[in-house]
């Protein structure tokens, strides 16, 4: 199995937006859903937003509103336009199927995105 890849953070401040982007292999792809997950220092790794094959989108709490995932099937890829971003968005973010065995599965290196005060 190969991992994703993830690409788009960076350095923004408060307020500002951002968009992720995820080039996933055929076989994390073909799983009923996808989802953007993320891992600020000393927490753990938290589920974002998912996007199932039907269509069903969900997100946390804490990023309705300002966040929106999409997915595009020809190209293995799943979004995510960050929007309004707060200093409390700064982690390492991640995509994989959902759900996860975050223990097991394999995941990329993930994109950083900072959001400065």
């Amino acid at each position: 199995q190969v991992q994703p890849v993830e690409s788009g953070g960076g350095l923004v401040q408060a307020g500002g937006s951002l968009r992720l982007s995820c080039a996933a292999s055929g076989s994390i792809f073909s799983s009923n859903a996808m989802g953007w997950y993320r891992q600020a220092p000393g927490k753990q790794r938290e589920l974002v937003a998912s996007i199932a094959r039907g269509g069903i989108i969900k997100y946390a709490d804490f990023v309705k509103g300002r966040f929106m995932i999409s997915r595009d099937y020809g190209r293995n890829t799943v979004y995510l336009q960050m929007n309004n971003l707060k200093p409390e968005d700064t982690a390492v973010y991640y995509c994989n199927a959902v759900p996860v065995n975050y223990d097991t599965a394999y995941w990329g290196k993930g994109t950083l995105v900072t959001v400065s005060p």
